[in-house]
């Protein structure tokens, strides 16, 4: 699909449809109100008799308006205006886009984007208005042999701003949210495919066709690598499977030389049974997405090169299956870190800070300016935070309030978890440095807790996205997130957020 960014007055502009808003009960937007006037009072007509009254999610196509120059005009239901708030807007978005791609228009212009929202900026209106609408068009169809019956495709948007003054910024702020989208997508990609096809060699090859459409570096780490480089921890997890791990390294440059790199890393179990401490069968499948913060962390590599940030960005990958082998681990194995700690497994099924803390010890040699790790980590971050934010633990406030921030830029929120010394008990050992699991309360903050001890020599935060990687049910599939978090909080730290 193609985006771009237009001006001037909805009555003549010539395509397939223009949208515009009403708010509930029965106002219409500026930009509804100049199509109006210019109709000889159509919509306010429509809106009188109550066939649109503005209630929140509701849309009406409307034919041939006269004294337009379009083929329909799309009004938008936006609820009350005085809580129209960064949720409503992008719930109007997709509302907007969802029933333009069903109208079988082939282009469409949308003048939501003119509506003030509190506290947001038109680069932020546009920018959202650009991740929201790729995330509604997207689709996942490539095992289907039959695909899913569509009129004719939504081929070209076009988002309407008030000032022609204001054009660059709002390009630049397109640019950006395009670049966001993409990862979004790429990570959704990633996450959504099967586990015999996405394994952790296919991962390895994911990212090396990243590197090489954006000419930057990819080194993959076989298993006799991280043998010599101390991984046991790593490559304990792997030894239940036929599928051989991976270490995938790759570093972006586009900051100054010699300045300290932000990294990122990625949990990516391609499959996860639980090992010999075996999940329970009912959806299991979904343990395919595991790998969801590898996926995210290769998104968001994938949106800063595409915006060529200012940055210098690290990105690693710790990628294996979790399999109930004969070589696999056993509850009560010890095997020892990269950084020499040693740990006592009691249960196989945590196997994502198994990986991730020698991953995170690698990340040392880089000499970082901040660590961020993204993982599908624990269940009892779900049980705490449902399916709306991601857990965020850090080892410093400051990044702690810098990643909430930019979680709240990019309406894909996190919340503050503690990460106090009092939890360390849980993870007490009788027979080595410490256990991998803490018990059943506070589980997400002992998993943390346990990733902490391999952080000491650097700024650090973990986000646990377990309930926030992808959705079950209907719509069961990887949502992206937090794709847009981590762009957001990268785009701060490159000085390029409007």
């Amino acid at each position: 699909m193609e985006f771009s960014i237009k001006t001037g007055n909805p009555e003549k502009q010539r395509g397939a449809c223009v949208v515009v808003g009403v708010f509930e009960p029965r106002k219409l937007t500026a930009s509804a109100g100049l199509l109006d006037n210019a109709t000889n009072h159509y919509l306010s007509e429509i809106v009188r008799r109550g066939d649109m009254g503005g209630k929140a999610g509701t849309t009406l196509l409307l034919h041939d308006v006269p004294s337009t120059q379009c083929g329909r005009v799309l009004m938008v239901g936006l609820g009350k205006e005085k809580e129209f708030s960064e949720k409503e807007y992008c719930a109007a978005i997709r509302s907007a886009v969802k029933a333009l791609s069903e109208t079988g228009a082939t282009d469409g212009t949308l003048f939501l984007t003119e509506i003030p929202v509190r506290k947001c900026s038109l680069a932020w209106r546009v920018r959202q208005a650009a991740i929201i609408a790729k995330e509604t068009t997207y689709r996942f169809e490539q095992f289907k042999s039959k695909k899913s019956d569509a009129r004719r495709p939504l081929r070209k948007l076009s988002f309407a701003i008030d000032r022609r003054t204001e054009m660059a910024l709002a390009e630049e702020a397109l640019a950006q949210g395009l670049a966001i989208a993409e990862g979004v997508a790429l990570a959704r990609d990633l996450g959504n495919l099967p586990g015999n096809v996405c394994t952790p060699t296919y991962l390895a090859e994911a990212a090396q066709r990243i590197a090489s459409d954006y000419a930057f570096d990819c080194q993959v780490l076989e298993r006799g690598d991280m043998e010599a480089l101390g991984m046991h921890s790593l490559l304990s997890v792997a030894k239940g499977s036929h599928q051989p791990p991976k270490l995938i390294v790759l570093q972006y440059k586009g900051g100054k030389e010699g300045e300290k790199p932000l990294v990122l890393v990625g949990k990516g179990i391609t499959f996860d049974s639980g090992g010999i401490s075996l999940k329970p069968g009912p959806e299991m499948d979904e343990m395919k997405f595991d790998m969801c913060g590898a996926a995210s962390v290769l998104g968001t590599l994938k949106a800063v090169a595409q915006m060529q940030l200012p940055i210098n960005l690290t990105v690693i990958v710790p990628t294996s299956e979790n399999m109930p082998g004969g070589a696999a681990s056993k509850p009560g194995d010890i095997v020892t870190s990269m950084s020499g700690q040693t740990i006592e497994i009691l249960n196989t099924d945590a196997e994502g800070r198994l990986v991730l803390c020698d991953a995170l010890t690698y990340a040392e040699r880089f000499e970082p300016e901040t660590v961020i790790d993204v993982a599908t980590l624990t269940g009892a971050c779900v049980i705490a935070l449902g399916h709306v934010a991601t857990g965020l633990f850090a080892n410093d406030d400051s990044l702690a309030h810098e990643l909430l921030r930019a979680g709240d830029e990019a309406h894909d929120r996190a919340w503050h978890m503690p990460l106090w010394d009092d939890y360390q008990d849980l993870l007490k050992s009788n027979f080595a440095d410490m256990a991998n699991i803490g018990g059943r309360a506070g589980g997400s903050i002992s998993a943390a807790c346990f990733l902490s001890r391999f952080t000491k020599k650097f700024e650090w935060a973990h986000l646990d996205i377990a309930g926030t990687a992808w959705k079950s049910g209907a719509e069961k599939g990887a949502t992206g997130r937090p794709v847009p978090l981590l762009a957001h909080y990268l785009l701060k730290r490159a000085g390029k957020l409007n």
